[in-house]
């Protein structure tokens, strides 16, 4: 009896802390610890261990107090498109490619990050190759990465 009852207790545990989404958590946090209300004011920010939450199953660091509260009253509005996976691979093959947390775009109220190491600054490819048409692909890839 008690190997069982051990077994659905992780069974709910899992279920009521799991994620509802997939997200990019490299480095333990969400766009590798910067500060995503940050994005918003055009800057790329490492968030404070001090500043910290979790929504939706992920951690999330502020650079401020007032960051966090910001996020903490409307988090939907600072959560990067994609998982904060790289757009521009999402919206060319559907590939989940990590990030660098300096490189994003605010497009359409929404926080964008991109890869951006080795001499290849997928922000710039994402504007060179049409970003619209891109963004567009990349909804439909990540409808079908979601469901996974």
């Amino acid at each position: 009896m008690k190997p069982f009852f051990v077994l659905i207790c992780i069974a709910i545990t899992s279920s009521i802390f799991a994620q509802k989404s997939v997200y990019n958590t490299s480095k333990g946090y969400i766009a590798k610890g910067y500060d995503v209300v940050s994005y918003f004011q055009q800057k790329a920010e490492k968030g404070n261990k001090k500043f910290t939450t979790t929504y939706d199953g992920v951690r999330f660091k502020f650079a401020s107090k007032a960051h966090l509260e910001a996020f903490q009253k409307a988090p939907e509005k600072y959560i990067p498109q994609y998982g904060g996976y790289c757009a521009y691979a999402i919206g060319l093959k559907g590939d989940k490619v990590d990030i660098n947390p300096k490189t994003f775009e605010i497009r359409d109220g929404k926080l964008y990050l991109f890869y951006n190491s080795w001499g290849v600054n997928t922000l710039d490819l994402w504007i060179e190759e049409g970003a619209e048409d891109l963004q567009k692909k990349a909804d439909l890839n990540w409808s079908k990465i979601a469901e996974e």
